[in-house]
């Protein structure tokens, strides 16, 4: 079995899969907590932006650990992968964090609730996605 483990896996582009086994864990791990922490499932977690950790950050930590371990972290390709992961964290969040008060804001004001609320991140929902990511990214090279 390992030997099939290792073989699908070399025939791959290993990069993405980890991506987006990061990407697809951390939504589901986000609906997980969300049940945890509010006794109660709310369906749209498993593919709606925002929450804890941040997909977004988990997939663009294990793609670039991932490139860093294909083409080596002194590479450009690691380097451009990780500079665009910055701006993906950076904008999780600020820009989107300040869309998601701003319509939680709406939300109280308007007699709707059309405005979506989960749409940023925190710092540290941030912060666990990226390291969820990394260390996915780590698993998946050595394994």
């Amino acid at each position: 079995m390992h030997n099939a483990w290792h073989v699908l896996l070399v025939h791959i582009n290993r990069p993405l899969l980890v991506a987006l086994v990061a990407a697809g864990s951390a939504q589901l791990l986000k609906f997980v907590l969300y049940i945890w922490y509010r006794k109660r499932a709310r369906f749209e977690r498993l593919f709606g932006a925002g929450g804890m950790p941040s997909s977004h950050s988990a997939m663009v930590a294990a793609l670039a650990t991932g490139i860093g371990f294909e083409a080596g972290f002194s590479s450009p390709l690691f380097a451009i992968s990780s500079v665009l992961g910055i701006i993906v964290l950076y904008d999780a969040i600020g820009v989107r964090r300040t869309v998601g008060l701003q319509s939680k804001y709406l939300n109280q004001v308007s007699d709707t609730d059309d405005f979506p609320e989960f749409v940023g991140h925190t710092p540290i929902e941030v912060l666990m996605g990226a390291l969820w990511g990394v260390l996915l990214g780590v698993v998946f090279y050595r394994v």
